[in-house]
C-alpha cells in the first residue's frame, strides 16, 4: 500500500464485520490508526485482531444511534491515537421488507434515525473536537438503493437518498477544510446483503454488466481514495460502486 494515510486518524462505524471491516482494513493498510464501533463487544474484539492489535485499532461498542456512545469513541479514540482526521459512517439498517403502503411506522421511524440521523451526529461529533478548524474528510456509506427505486426495500433507499442529500448539503457548510462524499455500493457480498442474493448468486450477478457481485475491498478502496489527498478537490460526490448495475441490461 501507499502509506498515504500515514499519521491520520479515523473512525469507522459499524465496522466488526461486512463493509465496515473492509473500508477499516483497507485504512489502516494505508497507514492510518482506527477506531471501530458496532453493537457486539466480542465481534469487535476479533475485527481489532485482525487488524494488528492495539497499535493501529481500538474498538468501541454501542449503537450508532446513541449519543453516549458516540461521546465515547470520539473521546476513546482521540486519547488512544489523537484528533480524527476521517469519519466513515457505515453503520446502516434495513429490519423490513415489504410495499411502503404496508411499512410499519415505528420501523420506518427506527431505520431513518440510524440511517440518516446518526450519520449526521457522528458528524457533529467530531466537529465539536475541532475537525473544522483541522480539516479532514467524511465518507457516507450510501447505496444504489438511494439512486433508484428500490422494490421491498424501498425505504431503506429512501434513507439513502437521504443521505446522499445530506452529504452534498454537508459538503457545502464544511467547505474548504473538510470534504464529504459517499459511496453507493450495490449488492455486496456480506451478511447484511445476504437476503438479495444467497438463492441464486449467479443469477443475481448475471444482471450486472461486470458479471459478480461486490465484495468488501470494492468498496474499501474507493473510500480510502476518497479520504486520501489524492481526491483533494472532490466533495459533494456520491460514487457509485455497482459492477454496472445501473447502466442496466445491454
Amino acid at each position: 500500500m501507499t502509506g498515504r494515510l500515514a499519521g491520520r486518524v479515523a473512525i469507522v462505524t459499524g465496522a466488526s464485520r461486512g463493509i465496515g471491516l473492509g473500508v477499516a482494513s483497507r485504512l489502516v493498510a494505508e497507514g492510518a490508526r482506527v477506531c471501530i464501533t458496532a453493537r457486539k463487544p466480542e465481534a469487535l474484539s476479533e475485527a481489532v485482531s485482525s487488524l494488528g492489535g492495539a497499535g493501529v485499532a481500538v474498538a468501541v461498542a454501542g449503537k450508532a444511534d446513541d449519543a453516549e456512545h458516540r461521546a465515547e469513541a470520539v473521546r476513546r479514540v482521540t486519547e488512544e491515537f489523537g484528533p480524527v482526521d476521517i469519519l466513515v459512517n457505515n453503520t446502516g439498517i434495513n429490519p423490513v421488507y415489504g410495499p411502503l403502503v404496508d411499512l410499519d411506522l415505528a420501523a420506518a421511524r427506527k431505520i431513518f434515525e440510524v440511517n440518516v440521523l446518526s450519520s449526521l451526529a457522528w458528524v457533529q461529533e467530531v466537529c465539536r473536537t475541532g475537525l473544522v478548524e483541522r480539516g479532514g474528510a467524511v465518507v457516507n456509506v450510501s447505496s444504489v438503493a438511494g439512486l433508484r427505486t428500490s422494490g421491498g426495500i424501498a425505504f431503506y433507499g429512501i434513507t439513502k437518498a437521504a443521505l446522499n442529500h445530506l452529504t452534498l448539503n454537508l459538503a457545502a457548510e464544511l467547505a474548504p477544510s473538510v470534504r464529504v462524499n459517499a459511496v453507493a455500493p450495490a449488492v455486496v457480498k456480506t451478511r447484511f446483503a445476504t437476503a438479495l442474493y444467497e438463492n441464486d448468486e449467479e443469477a443475481v450477478a448475471a444482471t450486472y454488466p461486470l458479471k459478480r457481485l461486490g465484495i468488501p475491498s470494492d468498496v474499501a478502496g474507493a473510500v480510502a481514495f476518497l479520504v486520501s489527498d489524492d481526491a483533494a478537490w472532490m466533495t459533494g460526490q456520491t460514487l457509485a460502486i455497482d459492477g454496472g448495475a445501473l447502466l442496466g441490461r445491454a
